[in-house]
């Protein structure tokens, strides 16, 4: 029987993984993108190892990777792969990081996978469906939200407003971690939500981590008016309704 497009993806990833976490700890050659984030060695060796195995399994859909760009092939199928997501992380020897990655079939995410090479969970979603091989115990109950603090310095940002809230502070129990890893977490239970600001649609580092939340049973997906994602700005993902709510009321203070 032929794979499925979960099987690839999840191969995919760990074959990302299994780079990162053979590199981890390594003193990596760093290719600067602006002044505060850079490229490693790393990033680039893990996406050529996810582009080989989509190549081998699906030969003819497109590919766009945060390191290689765009490999040509149908337009229709196309693969979203972030290799190395929370590289100042990894190459800090911090184990907050991530492969991404999602297939997006006909405008929407049909598949995602997200494996975290430190504890080698895979993280993913499938038609509606979601869960993480490799998890033995179900997260206990938190109040964890974690706030993308990676914003535009000539503009308003509502992460960095959102955490010096001091109501904000007395609900919930803010962590700034800058990688997409926190929505995998929220949707299986280890963070109650996370909030970025931003237009994020189409994008290799949020894609697969907003199908994760978007498949886990109870996970509220918004944009910052309560609409469908990528409806407006921003994204909103807790683990319930009530949460959900509650950040949204808080978000409408900094918003610009």
């Amino acid at each position: 029987m032929s794979d499925t497009d979960l099987d690839v993806a999840v191969r995919a990833a760990r074959a990302g993984a299994a780079v990162l976490q053979r590199m981890y700890g390594s003193e990596l050659t760093r290719q600067a993108k602006s002044a505060t984030d850079f490229a490693t060695a790393a990033d680039v060796e893990a996406e050529q190892a996810i582009l080989d195995v989509i190549r081998a399994a699906r030969p003819d859909d497109a590919f766009v990777g945060e390191e290689l760009g765009e490999v040509s092939g149908a337009r229709d199928r196309t693969w979203l792969v972030d290799p190395l997501c929370g590289t100042l992380n990894f190459a800090a020897f911090t184990p907050l990081f991530s492969v991404n990655v999602a297939l997006v079939v006909g405008g929407s995410t049909s598949v995602a996978a997200v494996a975290h090479p430190p504890s080698g969970e895979v993280y993913w979603a499938d038609d509606g469906a979601f869960g993480v091989l490799g998890r033995e115990h179900a997260a206990p109950a938190n109040r964890l939200v974690n706030i993308n603090a990676d914003g535009p310095l000539d503009r308003p940002f509502v992460g960095a407003q959102l955490a010096a809230d001091p109501d904000f502070r007395a609900t919930f129990a803010p962590r700034v971690e800058s990688t997409t890893l926190a929505l995998a977490w929220v949707a299986a239970g280890r963070r109650l939500a996370y909030v970025t600001d931003g237009r994020l649609e189409g994008s290799l580092h949020f894609t697969p981590g907003i199908a994760l939340c978007e498949a886990a049973p109870g996970v509220v997906v918004s944009d910052f008016d309560g609409a469908p994602v990528h409806t407006g700005p921003g994204l909103v993902a807790a683990a319930d309704a009530e949460t959900h709510a509650t950040l949204l009321q808080l978000v409408a203070r900094h918003r610009p």
